[in-house]
């Protein structure tokens, strides 16, 4: 008995070591191969409008690993990472020698929850880290993101809803061909970018009526340029970005709108497709912008499902020879189950940017057939086979494809999808 006691004992403690160095693994990744008809590998082009789907010429994959380190009377720390890569998967051996591959830190945090007296629910955190990130799958659009290196505190019970507050570094250096006097260097700070810090606060899960909830937020985005920085960074203005986003629970899937106005620098955000973790500082004093997002999942009886976007932002007086910006896109997915593995996918997608009445547009249509892990929309792993058609009007007669020989292309491939 006392040989059979200690034989559990040994198991036990086997079992408890196993379960202390446990490791959460998470990730990311896209890749496969494509070919364009006009010579060469596939391209991307404006998906962020038009839609992703045929459209991504990339290898991607996010390798993100997490630890709870400690867990006592209720409070817990745990230890987040993770690395991302990034190439254009033209051969086997990708590495950093020529740039060929990117490697690149997207998350370091510590966060501790049950610490604080005054909120014992909410979570302390500090380091690198993706920030309550709102994005759109279809086209990779992140219309509402502050991630960065910064520290807050989120999810504070506060009435209805949760309250977070953030403090985030997003540093900016840019030189724009159309504005060369509003570069932002800063050889005083280090990396010789002008140092930008935003302070985000979110009110979260408010209640308006039955399966409909709103979120609210806003950002200030501080410039603290040093002595040395150039004229351009100096000039630079703070700015403001509002967000209110509404989400609509449905039967068979959800819909949401967001309202957005950014001053200043986020005035760029507005216009071209960004999401607040990076700060136009180069804008000219006075620019603003603002952007309607309408976007959702619906099921369509047992056999098609559907996703979907429209986007309507305007960015005005953002450099001195300019008036307005005005952008526009609609993007449809439909989707049809042949079973709970087989599925034929549809997107359409069409775009336009006009610059004081100087108009282009754009315009995609993609074919899919793809194998995934279940019948839902969001079912991955997903290897789809595809063709794209692409097109695009230009305003100055130029051509986008084939190196400025024509204003269409068609291509096709392979692409996997997998996120876990």
């Amino acid at each position: 008995m006392k040989k059979v006691s200690a034989i559990a004992a040994a198991v036990a403690a086997t079992l408890a070591a196993g379960s202390a160095f446990a490791v959460d693994f998470h990730g990311y990744m896209r890749a496969g191969v494509g070919v364009n008809a006009d010579g060469g590998q596939q391209i991307d082009f404006k998906k962020s409008q038009i839609g992703r789907l045929g459209n991504e010429s990339d290898v991607y994959g996010e390798i993100q690993l997490g630890k709870e380190v400690y867990n006592n009377n209720g409070k817990t720390f745990y230890v987040d990472s993770m690395v991302a890569m990034t190439s254009n998967g033209s051969n086997d051996w990708e590495s950093t020698e020529d740039d060929d591959a990117k490697f690149a830190l997207r998350q370091f945090n510590v966060q501790a929850k049950g610490i604080l007296d005054f909120a014992p629910e909410a979570t302390l955190w500090a380091g690198k880290r993706y920030y309550q990130r709102h994005d759109i799958h279809i086209s990779d659009f992140y219309y509402w993101d502050m991630s960065g290196a910064g520290a807050g505190i989120e999810n504070i019970e506060a009435g209805p809803g949760k309250l977070s507050f953030a403090w985030v570094r997003n540093d900016r250096n840019d030189t724009p061909p159309w504005n060369p006097d509003g570069d932002t260097p800063d050889e005083g700070n280090n990396g010789g970018a002008v140092n930008v810090n935003t302070f985000d606060v979110r009110y979260a899960g408010l209640p308006v009526w039955e399966n409909g909830s709103l979120e609210l937020g806003a950002a200030y985005a501080m410039i603290n340029e040093t002595d040395d920085a150039s004229a351009g960074a100096k000039a630079a203005q703070d700015g403001v970005m509002l967000t209110a986003e509404l989400t609509q629970g449905l039967s068979s899937g959800f819909n949401k709108t967001a309202i957005q106005y950014g001053t200043e620098g986020y005035s760029k955000t507005m216009a071209y497709y960004g999401g607040g973790n990076w700060y136009g500082a180069e804008a000219a004093d006075g620019a603003s912008g603002y952007r309607l997002i309408n976007w959702g999942v619906i099921g369509m009886g047992d056999s098609w499902e559907m996703g979907h976007q429209l986007v309507y932002a305007v960015g005005e007086d953002m450099w001195s020879s300019m008036d307005k910006l005005e952008t526009m896109s609609v993007v449809v997915r439909p989707m049809y189950k042949w079973d709970d593995n087989h599925k034929t996918i549809f997107e359409a997608g069409y775009g336009s940017d006009d610059l004081d009445g100087a108009t282009d547009s754009y315009t995609k249509f993609t074919v899919a057939q793809a194998w995934s892990a279940g019948s839902s929309f969001w079912a991955r792993p997903e290897i789809r086979v595809y063709a794209s058609y692409l097109t695009a009007d230009k305003d100055d007669n130029s051509n986008a494809f084939d190196n400025g020989r024509s204003d269409d292309t068609f291509q096709f491939g392979v692409q996997a999808e997998a996120w876990w």
